[in-house]
């Protein structure tokens, strides 16, 4: 049945809690969360080779740490001020392939990412003023200014969720549960996400099918669950990336 095999198949110790993907240097950055211990750390990894860089890379910071965001291979965390609250505090710059601190700063806040780079400002200072930073030193570059800083879109391409009566029956080797499936085409492919119901608790497949219904690749996302799960997978350029068991990240190239 299997006609696809994974570039990339990567299992951590704990739920996978954030991913996010540098276009530009083709890493992916985890964000893995152990509840049980209260401790996050960090992996990353070539989307091209599969190479991993660093994991299970943590900070001094255990539990109150989140990604920020990523850009030219390095990646960007901040804390939080409390564990109730949403508000951000400092930012971190870890560099993807030397797994090295790069530079601290905990006045900075993180505003957005611009195509030249992280946009901040000074949280101690109001009114709030805008800067571009260079992400590889922290060093202010210049005010921001919107016409020449504009966002930096991701590639990514996520599935849409649509009742099971608009995809065609050929797409669709099984009942899905509460008539609702995920799907995206991609190219020649054809890909669904949809959950089943087992003895009281659901399964949620992933199958990638080509234009004729011939099912190219199939693998069980999440079992014995509860609850419907959300959005199963995304496209990146021409790769699939998606969660297995929530503890595992797999890569196919389409």
């Amino acid at each position: 049945m299997t006609t696809l095999l994974p570039i990339i198949h990567k299992t951590c110790h704990a739920p996978i809690w954030r991913m996010e993907i540098d276009g530009s240097s083709q890493i992916l950055f985890l964000e893995i969360r152990d509840h049980a211990n209260k401790q996050v750390s960090f992996s990353a990894l070539s989307l091209q080779t599969g190479q991993v860089y660093f994991e299970n890379l943590t900070t001094p910071e255990r539990w109150l740490t989140c990604i920020e965001a990523v850009y030219d291979g390095v990646l960007l965390l901040h804390n939080y001020q409390s564990e109730t609250g949403p508000v951000h505090k400092g930012l971190t710059a870890i560099g993807a392939k030397s797994a090295q601190n790069l530079w601290n700063n905990f006045t900075l806040a993180f505003d957005s990412l611009s195509v030249n780079g992280p946009v901040v400002y000074n949280s101690q200072l109001q009114p709030k003023r805008l800067t571009l930073i260079d992400i590889k030193t922290g060093n202010t570059l210049r005010s921001y200014q919107p016409v020449l800083d504009p966002p930096l879109y991701n590639q990514i391409s996520s599935p849409e969720m649509l009742p099971a009566d608009q995809i065609d029956s050929k797409y669709l080797p099984q009942q899905p549960h509460a008539n609702v499936v995920h799907y995206i085409s991609y190219n020649s492919f054809r890909i669904v996400s949809l959950h089943t119901l087992l003895q009281g608790q659901l399964i949620q497949h992933l199958y990638i099918f080509d234009q004729s219904g011939f099912v190219l690749y199939h693998d069980l996302l999440n079992t014995a669950i509860t609850k419907m799960q959300p959005e199963a997978f995304v496209l990146h350029n021409n790769q699939l990336i998606y969660l297995k068991d929530r503890s595992a990240v797999i890569v196919l190239n389409l």
